[in-house]
């Protein structure tokens, strides 16, 4: 029988740290209908959504709670789209998937049924089970579904149940002519979600956050549009851990676009980041605060004429060099390299004519007060 454990075979290596994650999480549903160009799960599970029974879930739900790890967390209600739980629209049960249109890119379909009453339905049933504390959402939420549906109770019980401080969206960029490409809605439908978001929070009292998935090197994405990406990235105040480059994967619009430079749809040339050292630079560009890629960006800044990202302000994604290149004992790395300054910034190993007494006298003032005043504060902490 099926036990949700791993195979006897692991236990010699210690088990399979990853079956932690998904241990105590419910498969809802399969396949998916947003049809995002560059994703390949559609040719795996279809378009067409199929979902599990309230009853099945509900069994699995309660079989979990007599597990001995079992500590009353559902980790996550879902699938490919958490909020999927319908077909698209009717006419896909007798007439299968439109061929020459989608049912979200890049404007929701007339046609399509956006309801979220029944996965409202499962996960109230499910946090109602006895020994679950909390059930999570944490396989994504198609934000644009969301925003279709003028009912927001599905969203204010989503920000007052099932979310854990952050919720995991996939805006992938800010660039509507990027997201053309890739078959996502327009940047101004993830704006408006966000503001939906943020008063759910407000009304429910809870300070959480939507944590966003961006990707970087996807075809029509020039280095321009990934400089704009950073930009934003930085006005969030955050810098994302992991970036997702794009590659291509079997039989998606995005890979066709990858190999051609055209978009096989409508026959359009595609600018294509093919050059490791070039996507390497927009990947950068979105962890623009990790010093190891202080130069990959500064590249990519000069190739886009945006030195005006570079120096002191607050909207700088980068330091001027000199700043940037001091070691952690102050000293600069042209000064470990060159000699000691000295006060009129010409290396002191020299000779230096121009040099008065005065201002000789000036710096060896300056460094006995400094001198002293470090005895003092040692004296002091002593």
């Amino acid at each position: 029988p099926y036990t949700g454990r791993y195979h006897p075979m692991y236990q010699k290596e210690g088990g399979i740290p990853a079956l932690k994650e998904i241990k105590f999480s419910l498969t809802s549903n399969r396949g998916c209908f947003g049809s995002c160009n560059f994703c390949a799960l559609t040719f795996h599970q279809g378009r067409i959504l199929q979902t599990r029974s309230h009853d099945s879930i509900l069994k699995e739900a309660e079989k979990m709670t007599e597990d001995p790890d079992f500590k009353g967390y559902i980790h996550d209600v879902g699938g490919p789209t958490a909020d999927f739980r319908y077909p698209s629209c009717k006419k896909q049960l007798t007439k299968g998937v439109c061929k020459e249109r989608q049912c979200l890119f890049p404007s929701p379909c007339k046609n399509l049924t956006v309801d979220h009453k029944d996965y409202l339905q499962l996960l109230r049933k499910v946090r109602n089970i006895p020994k679950v504390k909390k059930v999570f959402v944490r396989s994504g939420i198609r934000f644009d579904y969301l925003m279709a549906d003028p009912d927001r109770t599905f969203l204010n019980e989503l920000v007052k149940y099932h979310v854990s401080g952050q919720l995991r969206v996939a805006p992938e960029h800010v660039s509507d002519e990027v997201l053309k490409y890739m078959g996502k809605p327009k940047h101004a439908v993830y704006e408006s979600f966000l503001k939906a978001y943020e008063n759910a929070n407000a009304h429910t009292g809870k300070q959480q956050y939507a944590v966003p998935y961006f990707m970087s090197s996807h075809p029509g994405c020039t280095m321009k549009e990934a400089v704009k990406l950073a930009e934003y990235v930085r006005d969030l105040g955050f810098t994302p851990e992991q970036v997702q480059d794009f590659y291509p994967t079997p039989s998606t619009l995005s890979t066709c676009m990858y190999y051609t430079g055209i978009h096989p749809l409508t026959g359009e040339k595609v600018y294509v980041p093919k050059n490791p050292h070039e996507k390497a630079i927009q990947r950068a560009l979105m962890q623009y605060k990790n010093p190891e890629n202080r130069e990959l960006i500064l590249e990519g800044l000069k190739m886009t004429g945006r030195m005006d990202l570079v120096g002191f302000g607050p909207k700088c994604l980068i330091r001027p060099r000199e700043l940037h290149g001091k070691n952690t004992s102050g000293k600069r790395k042209s000064d470990i390299k060159q000699g000691t300054r000295n006060s009129t910034g010409r290396n002191s190993g020299r000779k230096n004519p121009g040099s008065s007494s005065k201002q000789i006298k000036k710096t060896q003032v300056r460094s006995s007060v400094n001198e002293k005043y470090k005895k003092n504060k040692s004296v002091k902490s002593l």
